[in-house]
């Protein structure tokens, strides 16, 4: 890590202030990427001295043709292959500004690491042979940049020499891709036809192509925007570790995005523990008389120190209380699979999100997606090469960012064994931050016993308290059981009481909408409520939606082993045929938001205590069923 001194000449102070961007270098195998940027190395004068006459000297010696590829190429192996397996990244300059150049391989087995260098990348250039036209790589490459947010794209047509720089070919290749990218969401800044061997249009205009009038590729790069946008972001600092230096307590890592002062309070996600900054430090210490830096800001490597001593660890994620990420344990992902077996759903894999590692679960494969034609497919596996619209689970809280609010704690990583498989962005699409529902805000209370044991309340009603927890879709008959076995229960003896989604909205839960965090926060009260019924020798009977997996596993801990899943199983297509509030044609129609089964998720439960299949039973031998589980389980 390190901030660097600050530079106390003023050359070495103008050096400091030149813009830096960071390029990847894309395209399929032999369109001739090395050798564009050998060439722009070359034409710009961005070579070390005596590169380029060593270059020369090698070739001759070998006895072959000197390859602008070979100024890139720097890895002994590569050349005597005659192929890059590798990123590598060197400097490289224009009047305007500095950029590092990352080439990234073509080849199809080398996926993984053009991905490792465009997740790096500000900026992109995808090569394309004029001579080959768009393969089905160059379709891939341009996924994988809008998968990994890479937004700004100039697209070279390489090799016009070979085609006798025909503007009708190029006018070809461009229309195809531009409508390529279009349909992905993407629109490429310039698409330049070039010549790498020969130098046209690479820092200098072409005199073979003057039908031609847009800029050279230095111009395109040139004119691309520095990522300046993820300073303005919410603080992000993800935890790297933590040291004993001296008497300070020294918490390291890399702001990510945002701006850190001294004085800040700062929230560290998932434990939710608060405390200020009370000094920053930068290695090695600035040499001037200010001492270490009040502020810092994003793709700085610093450490902090803080005014009280709390248990942070590598993985968590430091924020402003304002503007936190995002705390859950399942999320939606859209995932570029590499590793050499399927992903497969129900399968664990270990994640790696900024500096922390969780293990997650493949809860739902929802699509496959071709990167080719773009056709999506249902299976219970991703293959390699194939994008995966999955549902993932992890078995812990993760401090995480949507990748449309925040692209540098938005994306992760897969180990499979020990293999990087594959690498994704992240969506939170029908699914809620959970954060306030694990946060406790009110203090100095004490739990109070009551004076009434649960074995007396028992004894005297004849049986047990517990909770019935109905969750099932909308239609499969949840109310509607829950009313007639109340009734039901009610005849034999037992004190009961339903609790329905729709009447706890008129009024304990009057203030929630519909959004995933209302409805979590919907069913968090219900729990509580449920577990109190229990506890106090009812049987609660509840009828609610409760789509997901993480609220039930909260109402079951708020009753303990007094709580009962029971799945009312119905399948989608029985419930809309069904609808009897009309609530899925208004979700068909777009008047309902987010309903679950239609534009919302509902995860159906894996280990359910009883489950009455409504599909396939009438109502009266559905009643059957619970009557003859509550007699069984409940009764004294």
């Amino acid at each position: 890590m390190n901030a660097g001194p600050i530079p106390d000449n003023a050359a070495a102070q103008r050096a400091s202030l030149r813009q830096l961007l960071r390029i990847v270098i894309v395209g399929h195998v032999d369109h001739g990427k090395s050798t564009l940027v050998g060439r722009l190395f070359h034409d710009t004068g961005s070579l070390p001295e005596g590169k380029f006459e060593a270059i020369k000297k090698m070739c001759e010696r070998r006895g072959m043709p000197f390859e602008w590829a070979f100024l890139m190429d720097a890895m002994q192996a590569e050349r005597d292959q005659g192929i890059t397996i590798d990123t590598a990244q060197i400097w490289f300059k224009t009047e305007k500004r500095d950029y590092t150049i990352i080439d990234a391989p073509g080849h199809k087995e080398f996926l993984k690491n053009m991905i490792t260098g465009a997740a790096q990348a500000d900026a992109a250039v995808l090569v394309i042979d004029a001579t080959e036209g768009v393969q089905e790589q160059s379709r891939r490459h341009g996924y994988l940049l809008h998968l990994l947010g890479v937004r700004q794209i100039a697209v070279a047509v390489n090799k016009m020499d070979a085609v006798g720089y025909r503007e009708d070919v190029f006018a070809e290749i461009e229309t195809e891709y531009r409508a390529y990218l279009s349909s992905i969401g993407v629109t490429p800044t310039y698409v330049v036809p070039v010549s790498a061997r020969e130098g046209d249009n690479i820092a200098n205009r072409s005199t073979s192509m003057d039908w031609y009038d847009g800029p050279t590729v230095v111009g395109s790069l040139d004119s691309f925007q520095l990522p300046t946008a993820h300073l303005d972001r919410p603080l992000r600092l993800p935890v790297q570790d933590v040291y004993k230096f001296d008497t300070r307590r020294i918490i390291a890592g890399r702001i990510e995005s945002g701006r850190l002062h001294v004085g800040d309070e700062l929230i560290f996600s998932p434990s939710n523990k608060t405390a200020r900054v009370k000094s920053i430090e930068v290695w090695p210490e600035p040499s001037n008389a200010d001492g270490q830096p009040n502020t810092v800001s994003a793709g700085q490597c610093i450490g902090i120190t803080l005014d009280e001593q709390i248990f942070v660890e590598r993985g968590d994620i430091a924020s402003h209380l304002k503007n936190p990420p995002v705390e859950t344990e399942v999320f939606r992902a859209r995932i570029f699979w590499l590793g050499r077996n399927a992903l497969e759903k129900g399968k664990t894999y270990k994640m790696k999100l900024a500096t922390a590692d969780a293990r997650v679960t493949v809860q739902e494969i929802e699509h496959v997606l071709d990167t080719t034609d773009l056709s999506s497919s249902t299976t219970t596996k991703v293959e390699r090469n194939q994008v995966g619209e999955v549902v993932l689970r992890s078995r812990r809280l993760l401090p995480l960012d949507e990748h449309t609010r925040n692209g540098r704690t938005g994306r992760f990583v897969l180990i499979d064994g020990y293999d990087i498989a594959g690498g994704g962005i992240i969506s939170m699409e029908g699914y809620a931050d959970q954060r306030q529902l694990y946060t406790q805000r009110s203090q100095n209370i004490t739990r109070v016993e009551h004076g009434v044991p649960t074995e007396d309340r028992e004894r005297q009603n004849g049986h047990k308290g517990g909770v019935l927890w109905f969750t099932g879709l909308s239609g499969a008959g949840k109310s509607t059981l829950a009313t007639k076995l109340e009734r039901a229960l009610f005849d034999r003896g037992y004190q009961t009481y339903v609790l329905d989604g729709d009447n706890i909205r008129f009024g304990l839960n009057a203030n929630l909408g519909f959004s995933p965090e209302d409805r979590a926060e919907n069913i968090r009260r219900v729990g509580e409520v449920a577990g109190l019924f229990s506890r106090a020798g009812v049987l609660a009977i509840t009828a609610f939606i409760s789509p997901y997996q993480s609220d039930r596993e909260r109402a079951r801990a708020a009753a303990g082993d007094m709580f009962h899943e029971i799945y009312i199983k119905a399948d989608l297509e029985t419930c809309e045929q069904r609808d009897p509030k009309g609530l899925y044609a208004k979700a068909r129609s777009g008047e309902i938001k987010e309903f679950t089964g239609i534009s919302a998720p509902y995860e159906a439960p894996d280990s359910a205590e009883l489950i009455v299949d409504t599909s396939k039973l009438s109502v009266e031998q559905a009643l059957e069923e619970l009557l003859t589980y509550v007699e069984k389980t409940f009764r004294k």
